[in-house]
């Protein structure tokens, strides 16, 4: 087996293990994300060109590393009440509250900067 069909392969394992990770217990989004990535490696399966296929492979890497990353599931416990499922790889940015003093000083109150406005005076 060829090494570049051997890295498919661990592409696509890769992203249904994350799936069943990172959906775990939700039967629809376990089934639409298995139909997604089944369909998505069946319409390339017949690729020839050695680098669409590794950018493809890339790009799988990107997606599994976003949804093991990024996604979290959430559910109601009672009403407005939410659960979320975060794990050890799900990244957790600080929560940085809005500062109206950080507005930059030349912008007149209540105009926005408008790109077009640059454009003329260029």
């Amino acid at each position: 087996m060829s090494p570049l069909r051997r890295a498919v392969l661990q592409n696509f394992k890769k992203l249904h293990r994350t799936r069943m990770c990172v959906f775990d217990g939700d039967e629809r989004a376990l089934n639409a994300a298995r139909i997604k990535i089944n369909s998505e490696f069946n319409k390339n399966k017949n690729v020839k060109d050695v680098n669409a296929i590794k950018a493809m492979i890339q790009f799988a890497e990107e997606v599994e590393r976003e949804l093991r990353t990024q996604v979290i599931q959430a559910r109601e416990v009672k009403p407005g009440v939410f659960e979320a499922k975060i794990t050890d790889e799900t990244v957790k940015l600080d929560n940085i509250p809005y500062n109206d003093s950080a507005i930059p000083e030349e912008i007149i109150p209540g105009q926005k900067p408008c790109c077009q406005d640059q454009a003329k005076n260029t």
